[in-house]
């Protein structure tokens, strides 16, 4: 096992240097001066000169990638060209608004769909089984921000008992909560289309192996089989989704964030975007990408508690 976690964390490392060389490189070649974005056409050539001196746009790209790399080893991210405040302190602010819209996306993702999951596999080829897919495939199709657009056009638009968007911030906890249930839904449709797919597939899967049918012999009924035998197995490939799920809602809701005007992460890299603030985009990807390769850390942790043959081998 401890070889197993030493393996792991030494892919996770690597992922990370790797990760941080392609961002860094990428945003190398994006074509414009920050300096001159920020100074307009009028700057002088000493202006300009002096501006990056002060932003750290100078020397030579491997000294600004190890400055940039050993300033987040010690939670330095730099300073925004735009907002001239710590990126850190940027990232705490936003952090509060994207994590917990993830969480909840995530959690109404999970309860919708392995109920739905379960009870198609349950009822394998009936037509409540048909139907539950046939709104799943519905759910995959359709892009997340098309539902948000018809949940603001319904919710709060038509019946106003939701904000069309905007974030009051956790001083009220009800008011946030409910500000987040809109994009939330939105995230969560798609996802938990996926996630319900999954589960089925994946139990029905399990109830074709001998042990089941072994159990039904036995005379447990269907519904025990499922609850007892059948579930723990299925749940492997699901931990999959459910970890893959999560990274993308934490870095990947940058559309859903605009459309409801969230300060969230995803929300500020497209701002750091226009506004030419690379440093905040580098950094705040850079933060993300670490998100997602240790959500997949944790996920393979998880795949070793719940199937013992991966501790055995």
């Amino acid at each position: 096992m401890l070889r197993y976690l030493f393996t792991r964390a030494l892919s996770l490392g690597l992922s990370l240097i790797l990760a941080s060389v392609v961002i860094f490189a990428l945003i190398e070649v994006i074509p414009g001066d920050p300096a001159s974005y920020m100074m307009g056409l009028n700057a002088t050539e000493e202006n300009l000169a002096a501006l990056r001196a002060e932003l750290g746009l100078e020397g030579s790209g491997l000294d600004r990638y190890l400055s940039w790399v050993g300033g987040m080893l010690t939670g330095d991210f730099g300073i925004s060209y735009t907002y001239r405040v710590p990126v850190a302190d940027l990232v705490v602010d936003r952090i509060w608004v994207s994590l917990p819209l993830a969480l909840y996306a995530l959690t109404l993702s999970t309860l919708i769909a392995l109920p739905i999951g379960i009870l198609a596999a349950a009822r394998r080829g009936t037509w409540a089984d048909h139907g539950m897919m046939g709104v799943t495939q519905l759910g995959i199709a359709v892009p997340n921000f098309w539902f948000a657009m018809l949940l603001v056009l319904l919710f709060a638009v038509s019946l106003r008992w939701f904000s069309a968007g905007g974030f009051p911030g956790w001083s009220d906890p009800l008011a946030a909560i409910k500000a987040l249930t809109l994009p939330a839904v939105a995230l969560a449709l798609p996802q938990a289309s996926i996630l319900a797919r999954v589960m089925r597939s994946s139990l029905l899967d399990t109830l074709d192996h001998d042990y089941i049918r072994t159990a039904r012999a036995k005379g447990l009924t269907r519904s025990q089989v499922i609850g007892r035998h059948a579930l723990r197995n299925a749940l492997i490939p699901v931990l999959t989704i459910i970890g893959l799920q999560f990274s993308f809602l934490i870095a990947g809701a940058i559309i859903i964030e605009n459309v409801f005007f969230l300060p969230g992460l995803g929300r500020l890299i497209f701002q750091g975007i226009t506004q030419r603030d690379l440093i905040v985009v580098e950094s705040v990807t850079m933060l993300l990408v670490f998100g997602v390769i240790l959500v997949t850390f944790v996920i393979d942790l998880a795949y070793a508690l719940v199937d013992p043959r991966l501790r055995r081998k």
